[in-house]
């Protein structure tokens, strides 16, 4: 390993708050990988805060050298194609599957957009696999470092996440201004 800071990873299923902590970590004072080609929405008000360039990363680690010291979201699925030869914070936002499918079902119906077809028992099986597969292969890796948080009590207590994110990224965000991003009305699709 060398002496760069860790990349900052926020990850977790879609619709499972990966938006929030990005949302806090910006507020705080890192700075973020995005590119705004995301804009925010209904579903998101406060933006998703996403960079493009994470979907190609099987193909793509390039853009990898100027994420040092900042904080970027990827998906769950596309942390295995992360390369051990550098250091990595994972913040990995954990939500209740059913509010995940609720949220994602609403949000592919105010778009327009037909689901995969599953059931919500199906897509929330489907989920468990990938989020144990996912954990398995992340504790095997040393340069992986992983704070798991979970979206209600994130919602429901922002000071406490907001001081163990800080805690977790170096101790220099500013707490205040993260608890601030958080607006528990966002949370809508509730168990």
């Amino acid at each position: 390993m060398n002496s760069r800071p860790p990349i900052v990873v926020v990850s977790g299923l879609p619709r499972s708050g990966t938006s929030m902590a990005m949302q806090m970590l910006h507020a705080g004072g890192m700075p973020v990988m995005t590119d705004a080609i995301r804009a925010a929405d209904p579903d998101n008000p406060r933006g998703y805060l996403e960079f493009e360039r994470v979907k190609q990363l099987k193909g793509d680690k390039g853009w990898l050298d100027d994420a040092h010291g900042k904080a970027v979201k990827i998906i769950h699925l596309l942390l295995m194609e992360l390369p051990d030869d550098r250091e990595y914070r994972v913040i990995f936002m954990r939500r209740d599957l059913r509010e995940v499918v609720a949220s994602q079902g609403t949000m592919l119906e105010r778009s327009g957009r037909a689901g995969g077809g599953l059931t919500p028992d199906r897509l929330i099986a489907m989920y468990e696999g990938q989020l144990t597969r996912v954990r398995e292969w992340l504790a095997a890796r040393p340069s992986f470092k992983v704070l798991e948080l979970d979206h209600a009590t994130c919602v429901r207590d922002p000071r406490a996440a907001a001081a163990s994110i800080n805690a977790f990224v170096g101790g220099t965000l500013d707490e205040a201004k993260m608890i601030a991003a958080v607006d528990p009305a966002l949370h809508r699709n509730r168990t």
